[in-house]
Formats: structure tokens, sequence, C-alpha cells
């Protein structure tokens, strides 16, 4: 993409680039990105497969309406999702099927033009990057002797961005007024949460297909003055965390952190923002509690997959038993795959927790009272699940495939 715009690039900033985002070849490979992801319909009621069902023509309507300037973004519809081990939740805002499929045209132009200059401290939605690079980064420098760490938290990061300084780190590269006023719109899209509509005079809401871009392009700047600085930083959206070799160094990089942070309108968090000796305490970071020299899943990490088995395996549930640990199996297999740092007793207690789990459902269907030990222990040992082919977390971690 990058190189069929570069004709279009004048004095630094790229010109003539919203022939490219309502293009019908960008408009479909965005629906095929959006309808891979499937999601929750927005506020008209339609799903992926209904918007599928009406292609080709649904495509030609909406990039005729931006063409012509007849396009307008639909409310987005908030809800509110609980944060594990935490009685707080978190906003979540989910744009309609239509409005997720032009946003995702917008990335596929404007992501290159941006991403080429990102520096190597951000992670978290990128090309080629991840949560895994982020985690190994910071275990990489805690072992060459980063033991200082600033545990940064930028307080509602998203629903906090100032619309007109975003707009004005877009504009240092982009000079289409075609694509900075659709950018805008969205960003300035109604909120619809419950019954209350919102005009937002701030925020990229987080379900947004753009947001994650938007939230990487306002804290460029800050990744670049700590690398500028030569703090070792490493960010995944809008949580990161400094690690730094003496306590003086990192209360000077706190320092110009809050200073970058007031500057530019955000606000991190006052109890949640401090710096720790990872010797003697601890932090979280991309759902890992980092400690000493190990690191391992945090415990509302553990959490939150037990309240999903839980949800999964109720003694009422009406399904095989085959059918059940399937269903499992896909989870389980899913949550070590990125939970698989830790230590064998914590997969051999959820495995055992598991299978106790199992076992009360066959006690139900038998019509047996009292706690999944001893008799039901006997009647369906460990082997029995073995046999039926449930994941075993404890196994994968032992495996000489584990690479740990």
């Amino acid at each position: 993409m990058l190189a069929t715009l570069e004709q279009g690039i004048e004095g630094g900033k790229w010109f003539r680039l919203f022939d490219n985002v309502i293009s019908e070849r960008n408009l479909f490979a965005a629906f095929q990105q959006v309808a891979s992801n499937r999601g929750s319909a927005g506020v008209d009621h339609i799903t992926v497969s209904d918007f599928e069902r009406a292609l080709p023509e649904s495509l030609w309507e909406v990039a005729d309406q931006l063409k012509h300037g007849g396009y307008r973004p639909q409310s987005i519809r908030r809800v509110h999702i609980p944060k594990p081990g935490t009685n707080e939740t978190r906003p979540l805002g989910i744009p309609t099927v239509r409005d997720r499929m032009v946003q995702a045209a917008v990335v596929n132009v404007i992501e290159p033009i941006f991403e080429r200059d990102f520096a190597d401290q951000s992670y978290g939605f990128r090309p080629g990057r991840g949560c895994k690079d982020a985690l190994c980064r910071v275990d990489e420098l805690i072992q060459a002797g980063h033991v200082y760490v600033v545990d940064a938290d930028l307080k509602g990061y998203f629903d906090t961005i100032p619309h007109d300084r975003l707009l004005s780190r877009l504009k240092e590269k982009i000079a289409d007024g075609s694509v900075l006023s659709l950018i805008e719109t969205f960003l300035k899209a109604k909120i619809l949460d419950g019954p209350e509509e919102l005009t937002p005079s701030m925020g990229a809401p987080q379900g947004a297909v753009l947001s994650p871009l938007l939230s990487n392009i306002y804290l460029d700047p800050l990744d670049h003055m700590m690398a500028q600085t030569g703090l070792e930083m490493v960010r995944y959206a809008g949580d990161f965390v400094i690690l730094c070799q003496t306590a003086e160094e990192a209360a000077h990089a706190l320092a110009l952190v809050e200073a970058w942070v007031t500057e530019n309108e955000l606000q991190l968090h006052p109890t949640k923002t401090k710096v720790v000796d990872v010797r003697t305490e601890g932090f979280d970071f991309l759902g890992y509690h980092f400690r000493g020299w190990r690191y391992r899943p945090r415990k509302q990490s553990v959490t939150k997959l037990k309240t999903k088995i839980r949800h999964k395996t109720p003694r009422t549930n009406g399904n095989s038993l085959p059918a059940i640990i399937a269903d499992l199996n896909r989870m389980l297999r899913g949550w070590f795959e990125y939970f698989q740092h830790g230590r064998l007793r914590l997969y051999s207690r959820l495995d055992g927790w598991i299978r106790r789990r199992l076992r009360r459902i066959l006690m139900s269907r038998n019509k047996l009272r009292g706690q999944a030990l001893g008799k039901a222990n006997a009647r369906w040992p460990d082997a029995y699940f073995d046999e039926r082919g449930l994941y075993s977390l404890a196994r994968a971690y032992s495996s000489p495939a584990n690479p740990l």
C-alpha cells in the first residue's frame, strides 16, 4: 500500500489519500478484515452475516456516500465489560459493521505512513508485534539488571485522548482534508450508553477499529522522547513500564513521564503508578506478574480463566461429555499458548480443579450427592479424562515441545 502512495507525498506530508480509502478494492479488503473478527452488531442490529449477504450493493452504496460527502457514522453502542478481580468495568464501544469496515479502510491507507516511523518501544496493535514480544523484552531487560521499574498506568487513556491534539498529530503527516475530516467524524460519533446518547468531546472508543492506531499516534512522541534519553520503555497501547538500572534513574524517568503526560492533557493513575524494585516487589504487565527474575500469570488472569470455565461447566450442562471437553480444550489451548510462563504447580492445580468440575457434572447425571472427591475420584479417575482427550495444562507445560 505504501509504495502506491509515494507519489502523493510532498514536503513530508501525504496528499491524495482519499481515493485510496474509498476504492472498492480497499473497502472489500476492509470488510474481509472485519468479517474475520466477527464481533457483535452495532446500533442498527446488522450483523457481519447480514452485511455480507447484501454485498456488493452495500459496498457500492458506502463508496458512493463517501465520494459525494453523504456518509455519516452511526452511533456507537457502548457496553461495560467487568475487569477481572475488581468491581470496576471497562467501557467498550461497538460501531456498526458498516462503520467498522470504513474505519478499517482508513487504517489500511494511513497505518503504513505512521508505522514506518514508530519507535521500537511500542508493541501494541502493530504489524508483526504483540504482547509476547513486549513480555520477552521486559524479561530481557530485567535479566540484564534493569531491576528498578516505573510501573505506569494512564488513567482511562482511550477515553481521554484530546481530539484537537490528536488531529494536530495526524496533520503532521497527512494533508488530505477529506481523510482528516472522516477521522474527525468517527471521533465525534455519538455514543449510545443504555438509554443515554452522548456526544464525546475527547477520546477514541475502545472497540473501534481506528482507535488502536490513533492511540499509538498520540503516544508516539513519548516513545521517541524516552528513546532519545536512553531510557528503556516497553509500551503496549496505554500500558507501559520503564526499566532502569538505578533508583535515581527510575525517579528521573517518572518525572519525565509525569511532565509529558500533564503537557499532553492525560493523567497518570495516582495510586497505580509507582516505582518498584523487582527484586523485592512485583508489578503486573500484560496479564503477567513479574517478581525477581521470573514472571507468571497474575492472579486476575487465573481468576478470569476460572470464571470462563465455570460458565462452561455448570452441573446442569446438557451437552455430552465429549462436547464439553472439546469446548474446554479450545479455550485451554488458547490460554496456555499465552500463559505458559509459570510454575508446574499452577497448571497441575488448574488441571485438578477442572477435573473436579467435570466430575460434578457426572455426579449430577448419575444422581449422586456430595463433593467430587473420594468415591468420585475412584469412579472417574484422572485417566478417565485423559482417555477422552481433556487438554492438560501441566502436561503441555512439561512437554519437550514446550520451549520453556
